[in-house]
């Protein structure tokens, strides 16, 4: 048995404790306030994030940092790409001289464009640089945690890291495939989400099979060409963190950026449906984030620009339908393969 500390209490930090404990591992979930895991600890299950699941025999709740990251092998970092530099801050001391880190975040940062374990790599002691992971894939919490199968990626320049991640949290039901691309595992989850929002306007106009198929797939070129571009490999894009992820969360109703888009298309203002989510969609973030790092590298986006202008220009939703469709055709994968 191996111990796994856990930065989050959002619903895929709470899924990823369950899966570990499933696995057999001894886990404890780090709770921001005392006030937030002595209610987790009453309550027996998140009744915010993941009402219904209890909390298996084999998770502590607590909050201290020391408990929570002090003698584990693994540090599971899975908070909102907004406050993971100040979460790093608070846990890195307390966190084991030997754990690998694991940033369970899918994001960009606003303002610089950064990858989740870049920041990590600038906010953790230097000791931790080598030991940076990144987990993504087709991971619906929900499905999750009522068993159903499912598969996820753990990507590091280090392999020796995620083969000790995947032994340790790899199971019949949640099977972890390892990757050397971090830049493409990365971006890959981080990206979709912008394709995501565009999936869930597709539901909800009834554009049909055929637009939301075409869409995705030139979304998945987009997210290819930036990641390239940045540094990633092209084949990553085919994979659990690129295509995978990218139809989970286009398709299903249980994706958060599906329902922003969804909700976008039905004329709601994105104030209003941000002030009425419990959970944070990181797609809304991300389209600002990756608009200014395409911009920066010089790489054409052209449903990540249609989007930003949804969400932060006033563009009508069927102007920027009209605009993505009167652009000049080209060779399919440009700036992807050659």
């Amino acid at each position: 048995m191996a111990r796994v500390g856990i930065a989050g209490t959002t619903s895929w930090g709470t899924t990823l404790a369950i899966l570990s404990a499933r696995a057999g591992q001894e886990v404890s979930l780090w709770a921001r306030t005392e006030d937030e895991a002595e209610r987790l600890r009453a309550d027996g299950e998140n009744h915010r994030f993941l009402p219904g699941v209890p909390l298996p025999d084999g998770i502590t709740v607590t909050s201290s940092a020391d408990d929570a990251f002090g003698d584990v092998e693994v540090a599971l970092i899975v908070v909102p790409s907004r406050t993971l530099r100040a979460n790093a801050r608070a846990i890195g001391s307390h966190i084991s001289s030997s754990a690998v880190v694991v940033s369970a975040t899918k994001g960009l940062e606003l303002g610089t464009g950064k990858r989740m374990s870049e920041m990590l790599a600038e906010e953790l002691p230097e000791q931790f640089v080598d030991k940076i992971c990144c987990m993504s894939g087709p991971n619906l919490a929900a499905e999750i945690c009522q068993g159903k199968p499912s598969s996820t990626v753990v990507a590091s320049s280090n392999l020796a890291n995620v083969e000790h991640v995947q032994s340790l949290i790899s199971s019949s039901g949640f099977r972890i495939y390892t990757n050397g691309d971090i830049i493409g595992v990365e971006l890959g989850g981080a990206l979709k989400n912008i394709i995501a929002l565009g999936g869930g306007v597709c539901d909800a106009l009834d554009l049909g099979d055929n637009t939301k198929a075409a869409f995705m797939t030139r979304g998945l070129a987009e997210v290819a060409r930036l990641g390239v571009a940045a540094g990633a490999e092209a084949i990553t894009f085919a994979g659990l963190a690129g295509v995978g992820d990218l139809i989970a969360s286009c398709s299903s109703p249980l994706s958060r950026n599906h329902q922003v888009g969804e909700r976008l298309a039905h004329g709601e203002t994105l104030n209003q449906i941000r002030a009425s989510m419990t959970h944070v969609a990181e797609g809304v973030d991300t389209t600002a984030a990756a608009a200014g790092l395409a911009d920066a590298l010089g790489v054409d986006m052209p449903i990540t620009k249609a989007t930003y202008d949804v969400l932060f220009n006033g563009v009508g939703i069927q102007d920027a339908i009209t605009g993505l469709l009167g652009r000049v055709p080209a060779p399919e994968w440009a700036g992807v393969w050659p």
